[in-house]
């Protein structure tokens, strides 16, 4: 049996920064995760805020930044496109592309400078609570190995079983969960291959396609769809994109990256008794972009100082670990519920809705970029803006 104060499950982002805060607090941390490569393969579409690393203390390395971002394009179904300066408009996941491959391991090479024990190729099979904490079963490139934690970080990604396994109600339900699916391709002819696009109608109902540009001719081209609101798989509508879209019809995908997004904001129920879920595993993605690096990022800060301070204070009990709840709700969560109207807007329109908007928005030119000038703009467009998001922002 392997003791120690903190297990941290998942060396994604979120994972490997409570690791590192929570080590460089003084706590013995073991972070484990069940991949070969930490961050291989991603499943992510690897945009990042530069605002959101800068707040956090992490310093830009050219080793994971694929791709540094001018502005966004956002286009219509008819094609009609809409450009926002990066300088105007700040989108979350708008700054940079990372090469998540290179940057993850960057995070959990920093958590083991900061004293936290790695454990690669190490996946959770089950877990038991005891009265002085929770048993974590692992399998350790087939070696069958017990954990004794005081405290458990969940950071195991949308499917999450250990935050379940802990007794805890974290599922995302079948209806919020995005199904998503994304190529990295060479041979992409942008329009210009440092402005995300992202695509809305019905090439991805219930979300949108994704052209990230990851240098002069690579990008991520992917889309999330929920599957209530579409008749065909992922699969189908990013190959039926791809065929007919200008810039991707002559590109070659070189990676296949496929799993869930939970867009229906944050679980209430995540913490417990010896426990905290972070990143995807706790709903810490935008439920309006589906994005989540940042968020993640900052549920694992929050997470690590809070489990630090309860093995100080010699106190796991949900009581002394709400703390987190109470960081995450002010500080991430608190503008998840407009940006959960917004997509209901944006998924109520048709098509046809979309190219009118697209027109108008078209012909402005943005100097300054805001949500109230943005749903001003949309009111006088869209009637229904009125009713669902005039007294939104």
């Amino acid at each position: 049996m392997i003791e120690t104060d903190i297990l941290v499950v998942g060396a994604g982002p979120s994972g490997s920064l409570a690791a590192k805060e929570a080590a460089l607090r003084g706590a013995n941390v073991i972070l484990i995760d069940r991949k070969s490569e930490i961050g291989a393969p991603k499943r992510c579409a690897e945009g990042v805020s530069k605002s959101g690393l800068a707040e956090l203390g992490i310093q830009p390395d050219p080793r994971w930044i694929a791709r540094e971002l001018e502005g966004v394009r956002l286009v219509a179904p008819d094609n009609t496109s809409v450009y926002l300066d990066n300088d105007t408009i700040q989108l979350p996941e708008s700054g940079y592309v990372l090469e998540r491959k290179v940057f993850d391991k960057h995070m959990a090479m920093d958590a083991a400078r900061a004293g936290a024990e790695i454990m690669i190729k190490t996946a959770a099979t089950s877990l038991e609570r005891v009265d002085d904490g929770i048993i974590v079963t692992v399998n350790k490139m087939g070696e069958e190995i017990q954990i004794h934690a005081k405290i458990v970080i969940a950071a195991d990604g949308p499917e999450s079983k250990v935050g379940r396994w802990a007794g805890l109600k974290c599922n995302t339900p079948f209806e919020h969960m995005e199904s998503c699916i994304q190529f990295e391709m060479a041979g992409v002819e942008m329009e210009n291959n440092r402005d995300l696009a992202l695509f809305f109608g019905s090439a991805a109902p219930g979300g949108y396609v994704w052209i990230f540009p990851k240098g002069d001719d690579i990008a991520n081209v992917g889309l999330g769809i929920l599957k209530t609101k579409a008749d065909k798989t992922a699969y189908e509508y990013l190959t039926d994109f791809i065929k007919t879209c200008p810039e991707t019809k002559n590109a070659q995908a070189v990676e296949i990256n496929v799993g869930g997004d939970p867009v229906n904001g944050l679980m209430p129920d995540r913490v417990g008794d010896n426990i905290l879920v972070v990143g995807d595993a706790a709903g810490f993605v935008n439920p309006l972009t589906g994005g989540g690096i940042n968020s993640a990022l900052e549920s694992g800060v929050y997470a690590g100082i809070v489990a630090a301070q309860a093995i100080e204070d010699g106190n796991y009990s949900k009581k002394n670990l709400k703390e987190y709840i109470k960081l995450t709700d002010d500080n991430i969560g608190k503008n998840y519920k407009k940006y959960n109207k917004a997509k209901e807007y944006l998924l109520s329109l048709s098509d046809d809705e979309l190219n009118e908007i697209a027109a108008e928005f078209s012909e402005i030119e943005f100097t300054e970029v805001n949500p109230r000038s943005l749903i001003k703009t949309l009111i006088k467009v869209s009637p229904k803006a009125l009713l669902k998001l005039g007294k939104l922002f």
